[in-house]
């Protein structure tokens, strides 16, 4: 008889010991699995967070992230200032509603955040180059494009550069390049540096949200903006260097913006009324520069977080139903034409996912 290994019995006996941890005897095992439901262990696996993704593109390396099935509606994701291309993982706690609406999200990373090497001769010029490099790479012709914050700019920009490559443009709580610029764009090189050098030392700092912002109702939200902050200043080792961060606040200041004559897309801009931010004043901006009237959604549950406590408004309008309006109506999530859900609202119901609630 041939004799066992001495890791077959180790593991006989751990199973042994693990059944009789959970109370089953050697006699009655069959039958108490015989009442318990099949096991089932996946064929693939989940994801951790958007898949980074590299390109060589005019002599440096591009990275971005890709979610979503290769066939799906793509959309471009232009995060805020300071974040990295993981960024748009922040919005994926609506994954469900992305996916059962065929949403591919595509996130093209900024001059010297995260992962992308940092080169003080960039603008708004090359990453629009980026961005079509990507799109161009991924065979991807058009697609919607989100931009959030401190992304209004580019899309400004990609949108003068590009418009032909644009099916609808989404602005929310987005910074326009238009107007009066910021008080600090009178500030020197060195006093940026300190100023943003101190908010970025501390990524927590960075993406604090007040203690009653919506967003605090999102299982590992905060968790996920920490990281991303973290991810921006410090994965290459910049140990919260500010150059990136104030080379980018410094292309911000500069003005007259982009010429958007050409964009032919439809144009909507979402607004938190308690934004201080990016206030619904500084966004009104848009629509002085914008070639037809965007349609403009105005939240007055929302400060400068309305981008995600509305992105279930935002992936409808992207996914083409703009005249859609989602609603919780008792303890269920209904998708209604828009003068049905303003009866509901009349009626007790909220606006969006009824997971806000």
């Amino acid at each position: 008889m041939k004799k066992a290994s001495t890791a077959a019995v180790a593991f006989t006996l751990s199973v042994a010991a693990v059944a009789g941890a959970v109370g089953f005897t050697a006699g009655a095992s069959n039958a108490e699995a015989r009442k318990r439901p099949e096991p089932v262990v996946q064929n693939e696996f989940d994801p951790l967070g958007p898949p980074m993704h590299q390109i060589k593109h005019a002599g440096r390396t591009v990275h971005y992230s890709d979610t979503g099935e290769k066939h799906g509606d793509p959309v471009v994701f232009m995060g805020g200032t300071g974040t990295t291309a993981r960024a748009a993982g922040m919005t994926e706690f609506l994954r469900t509603t992305r996916e059962k609406l065929g949403q591919r999200v595509i996130s093209v990373e900024r001059n010297g955040f995260g992962d992308t090497e940092f080169d003080d001769s960039l603008g708004f010029k090359d990453y629009t180059s980026d961005v079509k490099a990507v799109l161009d790479e991924l065979g991807v012709r058009k697609a919607s494009v989100i931009a959030i914050s401190g992304g209004g700019p580019y899309a400004a920009h990609f949108a003068a550069a590009a418009p032909g490559r644009i099916s609808s443009l989404h602005l929310a709580a987005a910074l326009p390049p238009y107007g009066a610029k910021a008080d600090y764009c009178g500030k020197s090189d060195e006093e940026l540096k300190e100023y943003f050098g101190e908010q970025i030392r501390d990524p927590r700092k960075w993406w604090g949200y007040p203690a009653d912002s919506p967003m605090h109702k999102i299982p590992g939200f905060t968790d996920t903006a920490e990281e991303d902050g973290a991810r921006s200043y410090y994965l290459r080792g910049q140990k919260g260097d500010p150059a990136a961060q104030v080379h980018e606040q410094k292309l911000y200041c500069e003005r007259p913006g982009p010429d958007m004559s050409r964009l032919k897309a439809p144009v909507y801009v979402y607004t938190g009324l308690k934004d201080t931010a990016v206030p619904p004043a500084t966004q009104a901006r848009w629509s002085e520069a914008l070639p037809q009237k965007p349609v403009t959604r105005k939240y007055d549950d929302s400060g400068h977080d309305v981008q995600y406590r509305h992105w279930d408004q935002i992936l409808l309008d992207m996914a083409g139903y703009a005249d859609r309006t989602p609603v919780c109506t008792g303890k269920r999530t209904r998708v209604l034409p828009e003068d049905e859900a303003a009866r509901a609202l009349k009626r007790g119901a909220t606006l969006g996912s009824c997971a806000w609630r």
